[in-house]
């Protein structure tokens, strides 16, 4: 007996679909490849900052804020990013944001004074802001909880840390073969190309009506902004400094601000229940206490290796391979062991190891040399943020409405910037206080005073680390993996 017509059209379209191409991994590529190119742009200019510092005249203190104009709008920006995809859809706003982001390398990388890269490197974190949230918010909405999550979460992290790390041997090769300015030039072609294939391989969502919340985005990044420009303030002039104490001031009535707003707006940019659950709420503080320190590890170490060690810029850039292979090589096993042993043994067994390379970067002295003070700290601290960073993501994204998936998806990057940038400009300050009380003069004395004050800002990180480890054993709950779930 024949089957119906009904039947075959059912099998015919089954045929089909079995053969169609799982668009999923297309687009993840995508927009993973993106979200690479905004990570790289955190770290890919440290080699470079010495080239930078001499080319633009900027002063040591100052020099920081090539980093953080970049994260600070990055950060203070993304979850209004993520509500303009909500309201006007994610695959319009990712193009729009890697636009601009584009647009502003190209400026940054023309630039001819440090005023005109500062607002090129903003305008750049801005662009990241718009773009970013897409990725997250693409992972959690297309793929369900469990092995297939799990599974993309781990290619995440793998490029969101990976690619900080990658950026820095990136960094080296270009400013020792083309030229510093090559590290923003770059992405250029690039972002063209991404712009190019997002609406052949992005699906557009559902647009969501509502509105922005604009105060609460210029509140929370202007308190953000301040609060970093205080701490850079006393970074060159001390703490009595008068800047420096009107710019915390400034910081705590906008970010005081920023949270009556939330608390009273009707569509705010921070659901404030996101922070309801226990658990994510330890996750995201644990974030952003390991990317403070591990940020200002990069912004220091990328100096001594070339400053201290002789260094230039293609050897520095290489000597931070190790980290790269361990992170991306640990990232691959962490799902496996997550299904076995649980989130926070998992979490726990990565940080020992990455507060204990942060302690041992503490003891860096004049005489340490790379093998014997700067390799094994690597390898602790990849392979320590290689495991606990895949169980730390899903927890924060773990038990999330959809409709907050975006604000929770962004709320992982933006404790990650909001770390990196407030964690640098406190480590930073750490430093320029050690080398003013060393009362050193001399050019020996000076040399001396600037390895004991890198030593004291590793110092301060690794505090950061224990702590993160802290809020992991006595604030985050271990969920149990379900039955039959391997990854």
């Amino acid at each position: 007996m024949s089957p119906s017509p009904t039947a075959q059209v059912v099998t015919g379209a089954r045929e089909r679909t079995a053969r169609r191409p799982d668009r999923r991994g297309i687009a993840l590529a995508l927009v993973l490849g993106a979200q690479l190119m905004i990570i790289l742009d955190m770290t890919v200019v440290n080699i470079a900052l010495p080239s930078i510092a001499r080319g633009l005249h900027f002063s040591e203190p100052s020099l920081s804020w090539v980093l953080n104009a970049y994260t600070l709008t990055f950060g203070g920006l993304l979850l209004l990013g993520g509500r303009a995809g909500d309201i006007l859809g994610r695959r319009r706003v990712f193009i729009a944001g890697i636009a601009l982001f584009t647009a502003a390398s190209l400026a940054g990388g023309l630039a001819t004074s440090a005023a005109w890269l500062l607002a090129a490197r903003a305008v750049q974190g801005a662009g990241g802001a718009i773009a970013s949230p897409a990725v997250l918010a693409l992972i959690a909405a297309s793929f369900p909880e469990g092995r297939e999550r799990t599974r993309a979460l781990s290619i995440y992290t793998a490029v969101a840390m990976g690619g900080g790390s990658l950026g820095l041997v990136l960094g080296g090769v270009i400013t020792e073969w083309v030229s510093w300015r090559w590290v923003l030039f770059i992405n250029v072609p690039i972002g063209i190309a991404v712009a190019a294939a997002a609406p052949q391989l992005l699906p557009e969502s559902q647009r969501q009506p509502g509105r922005f919340d604009l105060a609460g985005a210029l509140t929370s990044t202007a308190g953000m902004v301040s609060l970093v420009y205080g701490f850079i303030q006393a970074a060159s002039h001390g703490w009595s400094n008068r800047l420096a104490i009107g710019a915390f001031a400034a910081a705590a009535v906008l970010l005081a601000a920023f949270c009556a707003n939330e608390s009273r707006a009707r569509q705010p940019i921070t659901p404030l229940g996101l922070f309801a659950d226990r658990g994510r709420a330890g996750s995201y503080v644990t974030r952003l206490l390991l990317v403070a320190g591990m940020f200002g590890m990069f912004y220091f170490l990328t100096q001594f290796v070339q400053d201290e060690l002789g260094f230039s810029p293609l050897r520095a850039g290489i000597s931070f391979l190790p980290m790269t292979a361990a992170l991306f090589a640990v990232s691959r096993f962490s799902p496996r062991l997550l299904g076995r042993i649980g989130a926070k043994p998992l979490m726990v067994a990565g940080l020992v190891p990455a507060a204990a390379g942060m302690a041992w970067l503490s003891r860096i002295s004049p005489g340490s040399g790379y093998l014997s003070g700067v390799l094994g700290p690597m390898l602790l601290l990849g392979g320590g943020m290689g495991l606990a960073f895949v169980p730390l993501t899903m927890a924060s994204l773990a038990g999330v409405r959809p409709q907050h998936s975006g604000a929770a998806s962004s709320m992982v990057n933006v404790t990650q910037q909001v770390g990196g940038s407030l964690g640098l400009a406190i480590l930073v300050t750490a430093y320029a206080t050690a080398i003013r009380n060393s009362g050193l003069t001399s050019a020996a004395g000076q040399h001396q005073a600037v390895v004991h004050a890198m030593a004291s800002a590793f110092t301060l990180a690794a505090v950061f680390d224990v702590l993160a480890l802290l809020i992991v054993l006595l604030v985050i709950r271990d969920r149990a993996p379900r039955p039959g779930y391997s990854p």
